[in-house]
């Protein structure tokens, strides 16, 4: 417990003196409400002697009381407020921050970190368990410390009257600790379970929600509900079950204070009854009694929470120790955008995807990549935009290897439009911005001119203002496949890569989108992965890829005079667009 609240406040870094300046509220609450205990049993007292004729008391001590009482409540909820002023909002503060820090690192991460972590996994980090420990990693903080110094200061005022009393609260405390440890080492074996448990019901969900429109068209809502239900149940069982092993321990902190408490008010009464305490000493020691240990009680909770947000933090220090992709890169301007790959291999975990490829795209050339699904032609784009790094070989840009520069300086110089479109939850011109955030609207209006979708977007309800559904589900394949491109136009940058640009666009939008193409693509560095002649016929160069090896090279008239797969890919798509209907 005491650990994960160390490590909270090195997570909370130069917030802490705050934390600490809480603490000291948190003493001075405490002391404040101990003082009107005292009070009253000084004021019993002074009622006893003024009975027995020792002393004669007058109004003005009623007063001089009231006011006494009206200042400790007042300073006690002042403290409580300065506590509060001064640590509730640090871990809103702090995961705000994480939050951000997090996005900044998963951009600069190789994509082979989402493979390697799920999905799930990742969203837990940022949304479930952040948003658990801006809730109550503070609380809880305060709930220990908090509650330790409110009852060691009661100790201290007690001491002043019974030693023995100060001595049994002591003792109490002390053995519900024992069992407090007790639960602790449950919670440490325990959060770990509970926190992959998290995790597998994220999981599911997302994925049965990202599958909903399969499952309804094969008809499987039943089958496909199995894995959330399995995942619920488990959850619901580990939680039962960690409930259960707690019982025994929070019983047993809970005995052991309220023994102290019991024994703190019969010492008390032994001593009244031989004379060694006055009865308003007594009465005094009874009612701390029974509030002495208010806020330790609550400890048992706060040690649980503890130890969940303990992998938590875990889980954040894995993320912010990810290896940069460009650790070691350094922004600097390209000589030009010829870019070159040399003996290139790389796999994806251990299934080898590229083996030894070789070639060189001159600048402002276009160069078609072809070859049979998974022949390694998206992995070679991905390369090139550095998403993964090479396992052997080199890939550069005018003569500097992308392993040598920022993903940002490298990334400025490239514009990217992929086959699956992903769209943000935000407007079209959000949308369309995302490739110049300082673009003017009349610059934006005319890369969807020159997209084709600038009519669409104008007869919308609230044209460039439209909102897009997550992923674009509110618009077309091919709506969304022209806004990516009208994203592309205003980057502007002197690489393109297209991934199957065209391939959700109706027939009658493709005539206009090639011709947008052309546009984007003029005096650029392009390379095209597609599967339509018009696009292939046209180019410089033509590389074609079968089990991860360029097998073939040279322009259209060249490859399909060659006995090859060229031919044989030349071969198959002209039957297929030469389809007609009999």
């Amino acid at each position: 417990m005491f650990n994960t609240i160390k490590r909270i406040i090195r997570w909370i870094g130069p917030r802490r003196s705050r934390l600490y300046w809480g603490f000291l509220w948190s003493f001075f609450q405490a002391m404040f409400t101990a003082m009107p205990i005292m009070g009253a049993a000084y004021a019993l007292n002074l009622m006893l002697e003024d009975q027995a004729g020792k002393i004669k008391l007058t109004p003005v001590w009623a007063l001089y009381l009231l006011v006494f009482m009206v200042l400790m409540i007042l300073g006690r909820f002042l403290f409580s407020y300065l506590r509060a002023v001064f640590q509730e909002s640090i871990a809103y503060e702090v995961t705000a921050e994480e939050r951000m820090r997090i996005g900044d690192i998963l951009k600069r991460v190789s994509l082979g970190f989402f493979d390697r972590n799920s999905t799930g996994e990742l969203v837990g980090a940022v949304t479930t368990d952040l948003s658990f420990a801006e809730m109550f990693a503070m609380k809880m903080i305060d709930t220990v410390i908090g509650g330790y110094i409110s009852a060691l200061t009661m100790i201290l005022c007690l001491a002043f009257y019974s030693w023995q009393a100060a001595a049994i609260a002591l003792l109490g405390i002390i053995l519900s600790a024992f069992a407090l440890r007790l639960m602790g080492k449950f919670s440490h074996r325990n959060a770990p379970v509970h926190q992959k448990a998290q995790n597998d019901i994220i999981a599911a969900t997302l994925e049965y929600v990202r599958g909903i429109p399969v499952v309804k068209a094969y008809g499987q809502e039943g089958a496909a509900m199995d894995g959330v239900r399995r995942a619920y149940r488990e959850h619901r069982r580990i939680n039962v079950k960690i409930e259960q092993e707690y019982v025994p321990c929070n019983c047993l902190h809970l005995l052991a204070l309220k023994i102290a408490s019991v024994a703190i008010a019969a010492v008390s009464a032994i001593l009244a009854a031989q004379g060694g305490l006055p009865v308003p000493v007594f009465l005094m020691l009874a009612v701390f009694s029974f509030v002495i240990f208010g806020h330790v009680e609550q400890v048992n909770n706060a040690t649980h929470v503890l130890q969940v947000i303990g992998p938590t933090l875990d889980k954040l220090e894995r993320i912010e120790q990810a290896e940069f992709i460009d650790e070691n890169g350094r922004d600097k301007p390209l000589r030009d955008t010829a870019i070159e790959m040399k003996d290139v291999i790389f796999a994806y975990e251990k299934r080898r995807i590229l083996d030894g490829v070789t070639f060189r795209i001159p600048q402002n050339t276009t160069t078609a990549i072809v070859g049979p699904s998974g022949s390694g032609k998206t992995t070679i784009c991905n390369l090139i935009a550095r998403f993964y790094d090479v396992d052997s070989g080199s890939v550069t840009i005018g003569g500097t290897d992308v392993r040598d520069l920022t993903c940002d300086s490298l990334l400025k110089n490239i514009s990217m439009v992929f086959q699956n479109v992903y769209l943000f939850h935000d407007t079209i011109l959000s949308n369309i911005k995302f490739g110049k955030p300082d673009a003017t609207m009349e610059e934006i209006v005319e890369a969807a001119k020159q997209a084709r979708c600038h009519e669409f977007i104008t007869a919308l309800p609230d044209g460039y203002d439209t909102m897009v559904g997550e992923g674009g589900s509110s618009l077309s394949g091919g709506e969304k496949q022209r806004i990516s491109i009208a994203r592309a136009m205003l980057k502007n940058a002197p690489i393109v890569i297209l991934d199957e640009a065209t391939a959700s666009v109706d027939p009658e939008n493709e005539h206009f989108l090639q011709a947008a193409i052309s546009a984007l693509t003029h005096g650029k560095t392009i390379i095209v992965i597609a599967h339509r002649l018009a696009t292939i016929e046209q180019a410089d160069q033509i590389l074609v890829l079968d089990e991860g090896r360029i097998v073939q090279k040279g322009r259209h008239a060249q490859l399909v005079a060659e006995e090859g797969v060229y031919r044989r890919f030349i071969s198959i798509r002209e039957q297929a667009e030469g389809w007609s209907i009999g």
